[in-house]
């Protein structure tokens, strides 16, 4: 069997960061000691060169990586501690930790939250298939915070049911660079595949380079998302945010951000090391620098139970590392937990 290949070009938000950085934010690889692994054993070429983790990409050129070989398809169980916030015999409500990848995929066969679940339990819903048993819904791998689980197919489709017609209550909270003119915004555009860089999501836009915004234009591609953001606090050129979405789209909230203008910090494939510059003091900026995840966190998650006709709801603080760096760079986080939300959406500025 031969190994997968990826071809990565580098985008104009990406040019001049070192190689290993930029390869770390790929969803395959996923650490930058992978990236330099891959590189330090020539599994990164550029043309017919081997670059050094060092190297810094211009915009244009196009990296050719070779993968280790995928593993067997049988899933393995991983003996990881979990946060467990709520278990019966029909659902898990977990807590999950940044840089852990739900389910498996290429680059990730064995180190998954699908693996730890099977060390953990026998009773995984098989709804959507062998490789992901149980799984209703994804976080991105850098993205902490709370999701279900489903243990058999009638509770996983019942889930899914919920998620579909939007009936599931979910609030993220983000660090942003930048300032936003308006305290309450609404996002709501058709997010697709990039037409050109294939790792990222994209407003879907007309043909005069407008985002659609109109939930009954029915492009023939993208799926309608609408996410709600207010922002909380201020501090340092960075914005901390209160999200609500509508829907549930694959990088949904860091598209939305991004294209506002608003990048999540450490979100390095949405073009948040340009806006780095607007940090004033050198010491965050360094610790920005150096960051493993970007500031995303699911902070509350609430549902109808299946079975039971109760309704659930859950909330985790930041994990305790981030919430340590969010306090010393001033931001009041327990303004979080008291967003004054508009009372119709006239009060907010869709974007």
């Amino acid at each position: 069997m031969s190994s997968p290949l990826i071809k990565f070009s580098i985008s104009p938000d990406l040019a001049g960061l070192r190689l290993d950085k930029v390869l770390a934010a790929l969803d395959e690889i996923g650490s930058r000691t992978r990236a330099q692994t891959l590189i330090e054993n020539n599994k990164v070429k550029l043309g017919e060169q081997f670059p050094k983790s060092s190297h810094m990409v211009k915009e244009g050129e196009l990296f050719i990586i070779e993968l280790p070989e995928p593993q067997t398809n049988h899933l393995e169980p991983l003996d990881l501690p979990l946060d467990i916030l709520f278990e019966d015999e029909d659902l898990i409500v977990i807590n999950k930790p940044a840089g852990l990848v739900v389910h498996p995929a290429v680059g990730h066969e064995k180190d998954t939250l699908v693996n730890a679940l099977l060390h953990h339990t026998k009773d995984l819903s098989m709804k959507f298939g062998e490789d992901r048993p149980g799984i209703v819904h994804r976080l991105d791998k850098d993205t902490s915070g709370i999701l279900v689980v489903a243990k058999n197919d009638f509770t996983h489709e019942a889930l899914s049911k919920q998620f579909q017609e939007r009936k599931v209550h979910r609030i993220y909270w983000a660090v942003s660079y930048g300032l936003a003119a308006k305290p309450q915004m609404k996002f709501q555009s058709y997010i697709a595949r990039h037409p050109t860089e294939r790792k990222k999501m994209a407003s879907v836009k007309d043909k005069h380079g407008r985002v659609l915004t109109d939930p009954q234009a029915n492009p023939l591609i993208g799926k309608w998302a609408v996410t709600h953001a207010w922002k909380v606090h201020v501090k340092n050129n960075m914005s901390l945010y209160r999200l609500k979405l509508e829907t549930g789209r694959t990088h949904q909230i860091r598209v939305h951000m991004s294209e506002a203008g608003l990048p999540i910090v450490g979100d390095i494939l949405y073009g948040s090391s340009k806006k780095m510059k607007l940090i004033p003091s050198p010491e965050i900026r360094a610790t920005i620098e150096n960051l493993e995840r970007f500031l995303l966190h699911a902070a509350e998650l609430g549902f109808v139970h299946p079975r039971k006709n109760q309704n659930l709801s859950f909330k985790a603080p930041w994990p305790e590392k981030e919430m340590a760096l969010l306090k010393d760079w001033g931001f009041l986080l327990e303004l979080l937990n008291t967003p004054e939300e508009p009372a119709s959406e006239k009060d907010e500025d869709v974007v």
